[in-house]
C-alpha cells in the first residue's frame, strides 16, 4: 500500500526525472568530448585526426550537446550508444597485448562505458522528456515511461 502511494506520485514525474538523466548524462558526455578535443577542462587535448581519439572526441562532443538540450535526442543517443559499445569491444573487452583483462567489466575497465552504452539506448527508446528542445518542437517525447 505505501509502495502503490510511492509508485503513483512518482509516475507524473517520469518524463521530468527521464529529462534530469538525460541532462547530466549528456554534460558528462560532452565533457569526455571536450576533454580529448580540448583539453578542458582536465587532461591534454589529443592532436587533430588521432584515431580513434580524436574522431571520438567529436562524437562526444556533438552528441553530448544534443542530448544535454534534447535536440534530435533519439538519434543522437543511439549513436553515443553505439560508440560505446564500439568502445567496449574494442577497447576494454579484449585483452591488450602483454595486458590480463578479465570478462567482466570491473576487470577491464569498462563499466562507465557500459553504463553509458545502455542509459543512451535507453534515451533513444524512451525520448528526450519532458524539459527539451525535442519537446519545445513536439517532437521525440515520451510522455509516458
Amino acid at each position: 500500500m505505501i509502495m502503490n502511494g510511492f509508485e503513483t506520485r512518482l509516475a507524473g514525474y517520469s518524463s521530468h526525472f527521464l529529462s534530469l538523466f538525460r541532462i547530466v548524462a549528456g554534460l558528462m558526455f560532452m565533457l569526455h568530448g571536450t576533454m580529448k578535443l580540448f583539453g578542458w577542462p582536465l587532461g591534454e587535448a589529443v592532436p587533430v585526426g588521432t584515431w580513434p581519439f580524436w574522431f571520438a572526441g567529436v562524437i562526444e562532443l556533438v552528441a553530448g550537446l544534443l542530448i544535454t538540450i534534447g535536440l534530435f535526442t533519439r538519434i543522437a543517443a543511439f549513436v553515443a550508444s553505439g560508440q560505446m559499445a564500439v568502445a567496449y569491444f574494442w577497447m576494454h573487452w579484449p585483452p591488450l597485448e602483454g595486458e590480463e583483462r578479465g570478462f567482466w567489466p570491473m576487470q577491464n575497465g569498462g563499466e562507465a562505458v557500459l553504463l553509458y552504452c545502455f542509459g543512451f539506448l535507453a534515451l533513444a527508446a524512451l525520448g528526450a522528456g519532458a524539459w527539451s528542445v525535442d519537446a519545445a518542437r513536439g517532437k521525440g517525447v515520451s510522455a509516458t515511461v
